[in-house]
């Protein structure tokens, strides 16, 4: 059974439709991808699925249930967390305060601070650093952070919004290696990625978005294969 059903979704900003019947299917424990070029759709999809954009039509179905009319606080509540695109941190806290900040809904405080331990478990420069003022890190560090803080909202899905941008190669093998560690561990993910290749090599399933609208999809090995994207994203 799919945990994420996305049938025939249409997305607006004002009059301008930025999303053109978009379907798409996740299952647990997978690693979807979803890339592009910039300004191709792939933020406003994330957006659409976490109900940040709120002018859609179409059917959105997490665990067989409707969401397309659900607010963004509700989707967090029932489980899809969404880590934006340039992090998003408040860089006035501190690391452990913005990590909390990704609990707000919650009141299981045994829970919270179990999961705040576990948060520092998967990133243990975090719990270095976890007095420091967020806006004090790396770039990496920050999108370790903005990681972190999803994670603390418990989630069945995690939406990841440009997983490398900005990043020396270094810490984007840190962070693919973490994605895999929280696939294992039994997260699904939905990742968003400009760095085609980089998207790929890490999931098990792509959906290639052009315009607006869904141009390709496979399995991420037959994707990275495919002439066509060879050609206009890998420069092959």
């Amino acid at each position: 059974m799919n945990i994420l059903e996305v049938n025939n979704v249409c997305a607006y900003y004002g009059t301008a439709q930025a999303l053109f019947e978009v379907s798409l299917e996740l299952k647990e424990r997978e690693i979807l991808a979803l890339v592009g070029a910039n300004g191709a759709g792939k933020t406003t999809l994330l957006r659409t699925i976490s109900g940040l954009t709120l002018r859609r039509t179409g059917e959105i179905l997490f665990n067989g249930n409707s969401i397309i009319k659900t607010d963004a606080a509700k989707i967090v509540k029932l489980g899809i967390a969404h880590v934006p695109e340039g992090r998003r941190l408040f860089p006035g806290m501190t690391v452990t305060d913005n990590l909390l900040m990704g609990a707000h809904l919650r009141r299981d405080k045994e829970s919270i601070k179990s999961d705040l331990v576990y948060v520092f478990e998967i990133f243990p420069r975090l719990k270095e650093r976890r007095s420091q003022l967020a806006g004090k890190l790396s770039g990496g560090e920050q999108q370790m952070c903005a990681i972190g803080r999803g994670l603390m909202s418990a989630p069945k899905i995690l939406l990841i919004d440009e997983l490398s941008l900005g990043l020396a190669p270094v810490i984007i093998d840190e962070l693919i290696k973490i994605i895999a560690l929280l696939r294992e561990k039994g997260m699904t993910i939905i990742l968003v990625e400009q760095d085609v290749q980089t998207g790929l090599e890490i999931s098990d399933r792509g959906y290639v978005i052009e315009h607006g609208r869904i141009a390709l999809s496979g399995k991420s090995e037959d994707l990275i294969n495919n002439e066509k994207i060879r050609k206009s994203y890998l420069g092959i």
